[in-house]
């Protein structure tokens, strides 16, 4: 059984100074150790309806949220599932629904994710926010989520093969696949940088891999040609011979598609053993503020592509996320946000907490028609959905329309830039549709 606290104390306790604490905690055991932050219920999953044929709002609604605060991804994972557990800071006091969240660390590891996966599920945690992970997802998609009938639905996790995945309805995204950002990027480094030649440096997963492939085919169409496809494993001491095998044949590019644990050795290497001003575009894997710093070296030559935040409810969202952890949101944190929020909605209209009823409503709740719910009025989102009115959400990162694969329709990217003492600058906002 999970332990329950004080939702302020733990949300606040698992910020970016408790990420051992998490990590502690979230040891993958069947049987408990999960973070719950809900003050006020027992976990009960007793469900009930109105007179008029609606979901009651006097239940509890069950949350897992499954991201990482540990491993390669800790740098982005942390404010990603701060992110995701913001919905209930914004609903307390709000709603006649009571909250029940339950936070598990993934370790940026699919085995552990699976094992942190487990845990929600024998927590009884019918919907969960998460992965972050491509790799991570696929394996609790496959191994957890589908098997046991939960609904997952990332953040982060653009891989095209998430789409084809056989799901029974069960997975979703509130980040757009690859498929789109290998576009976004053939357009910058053939419009900004006038490349007609172009290398890839990619991690070797299926993240790194496919997004290599789909950037290469929409460069090739381009009229570009690739002087190198170049793979690299997580966390190695030295990436030089890689680094190497890239620049050879000379591209006017390269694209790199990794973590920030392993890009700050590879730009490490790259700066120390290499003098080269060769453009340079990543990809929000590597959207991390302090990557210049990290590394030890401005980067000037370096800029990337990201799905941007772009949605309605975007400034109520970053307003209340700097209220409550002092920080700027970063890549994916809007999308986790979304994420949440449709589950609840979902998970208030289907009047149970059962992934297989509240996968019935995910659509039902994003997708456009019905009165408009944003992040702001989120609460009264829940009583409308459980009442039977129809709605659609509209939400901090787009207006989060999925469609029959669970991927969204349209999505905004830009292009960023790092700035020398900290922080991400948006050189340009690119609208893109499936």
């Amino acid at each position: 059984m999970s332990s329950r606290l004080n939702r302020r104390d733990v949300i606040r306790g698992i910020g970016a100074a408790g990420v051992a604490t998490i990590a502690g905690c979230t040891d993958g055991s069947s049987g408990g150790g999960g973070t719950t932050t809900d003050s006020t219920t027992n976990g009960g999953t007793t469900t009930g309806t109105t007179g008029d044929g609606g979901a009651s709002a006097s239940r509890t609604l069950k949350q897992g949220v499954l991201q990482p605060t540990t491993g390669g991804l800790a740098d982005l994972g942390v404010p990603i599932k701060n992110a995701a557990v913001l919905p209930q800071v914004v609903l307390e006091g709000q709603t006649d629904f009571e909250l029940d969240f339950s936070v598990q660390d993934t370790q940026t590891n699919p085995n552990a994710g699976q094992s942190a996966a487990q845990t929600l599920r024998n927590g009884g945690y019918p919907a969960v926010t998460g992965a972050a992970s491509s790799e991570v997802t696929i394996a609790v998609a496959k191994n957890v989520f589908i098997p046991s009938g939960m609904v997952g639905c990332s953040p982060a996790s653009t891989s095209p093969a998430i789409t084809d995945l056989q799901d029974n309805g069960l997975i979703f995204r509130t980040c757009p696949t690859d498929a789109l950002q290998g576009q976004v990027l053939a357009q910058v480094a053939t419009q900004e940088h006038d490349a007609s030649t172009a290398a890839t440096m990619y991690v070797n997963n299926s993240y790194g891999q496919l997004l290599s492939e789909s950037f290469v085919s929409a460069f090739q169409e381009r009229g570009g040609s690739i002087t190198n496809q170049v793979s690299f494993q997580k966390a190695q001491s030295s990436y030089t011979s890689r680094i190497q095998q890239a620049l050879s044949g000379d591209p006017d590019t390269i694209i790199v598609i990794g973590y920030p644990e392993s890009g700050i050795q590879l730009f490490s290497d790259f700066y120390s053993d290499f003098n080269s001003n060769i453009p340079i575009l990543v990809t929000d894997g590597l959207r991390s503020q302090t990557l210049p710093s990290d590394v030890g070296n401005p980067l000037d030559n370096v800029t990337g592509t990201a799905p941007l935040a772009a949605g309605p409810g975007r400034e109520y969202f970053d307003e209340q996320f700097q209220n409550e952890y002092g920080s700027k949101p970063g890549v994916f944190t809007a999308q986790a946000f979304d994420a949440t929020a449709v589950c609840l909605l979902a998970n208030a209209a289907a009047g149970e907490n059962s992934g297989n009823a509240i996968a019935g409503q995910m659509q039902a709740v994003a997708n456009p028609g019905g009165e408009e719910v944003t992040p702001s009025t989120l609460a009264d989102g829940l009583s409308m959905a459980a009442s039977g009115t129809e709605i659609q959400y509209s939400g901090a990162s787009s207006a989060v329309a999925f469609d029959d694969n669970g991927d969204l329709k349209a999505a905004t990217y830009e292009h960023f830039g790092f700035q020398q003492g900290g922080g991400i600058e948006t050189l340009d906002e690119i609208q893109f549709s499936a």
